[in-house]
């Protein structure tokens, strides 16, 4: 009854919004559906292990960089940190999660080039990857993408970017997640998790975690003013205009 209800408000407030929101990165909204649970669905292992796409390098990789014909900066392996930042003699600092190993290449032939070395060729080679990754943005301290490694839940996915913004809003954290193929989101609370109203859910690989300021949120709007003191997640299932 409850997810009838919110249904038909939330048609209402699309239909107010006049052409949808964007989401998570996603396309236009043209359809929510609200799930008839409070739980957001597990991943499938296709969902975890999307195929033919180049790999994009994150944190706590290991690799092996060479510029060729300069003996001090062949063989050096380097690993990224937790935000996915390397650091390289002559080039410095480097952000290099989200660029593929080419790409990191042609990063640091730029740093290199001129300055230091006249015609750099630089090759990066993966030696040991974590690709069971999470992407936590938002109104937390230190945004970036996070290695699951274990049992994650969305508190601890929060404290591994080390917490939240001083004023970030606690009522607004949504988990985007792809199950089987369908794009679905989870709308929490975390004050509401921290005094047990409801249990701290699973976070897994691929997630999309956003606090604070979501626009999501703003689908929720109508349904909020109604029910303010909401005590379970809101899940619904994104269809979208690409």
């Amino acid at each position: 009854m409850r997810n009838r209800f919110l249904l038909v408000i939330l048609s209402a407030a699309l239909a107010s919004c006049g052409g949808g929101s964007q989401l998570g990165g996603a396309g236009s909204v043209s359809d929510v559906k609200v799930v008839d649970s409070d739980v957001l669905p597990e991943p499938t292992r296709l969902d975890l292990f999307e195929q033919n796409r180049p790999y994009l390098i994150g944190p706590f990789d290991k690799l092996i960089i060479d510029v060729f014909g300069i003996e001090e900066l062949s063989k050096q392996e380097v690993q990224t940190d937790a935000g996915g930042r390397i650091s390289f003699p002559l080039a410095g600092v480097i952000i290099a999660a989200g660029k593929t190993p080419g790409e990191l290449e042609e990063e640091i032939e730029s740093r290199l080039r001129g300055q230091y070395v006249r015609d750099p060729q630089v090759t990066v080679n993966l030696k040991e990857t974590v690709s069971q990754v999470v992407t936590i943005d938002g109104q937390v301290r230190e945004p970036g993408l996070y290695p699951v490694i274990g049992r994650m839940t969305l508190m601890r996915a929060v404290a591994v970017a080390k917490g939240t913004a001083e004023f970030a809003k606690l009522d607004d954290v949504v988990i985007f997640r792809t199950v089987n193929g369908q794009k679905m989101a989870a709308l929490y609370n975390l004050k509401a998790i921290r005094r047990g109203y409801y249990n701290d859910p699973e976070v897994f690989a691929n997630d999309v975690v956003v606090v604070g300021d979501s626009q999501a949120r703003r689908l929720f709007k109508d349904a909020l003013q109604i029910a303010p003191t909401l005590l379970t997640p809101l899940v619904y299932i994104l269809t979208t205009n690409n």
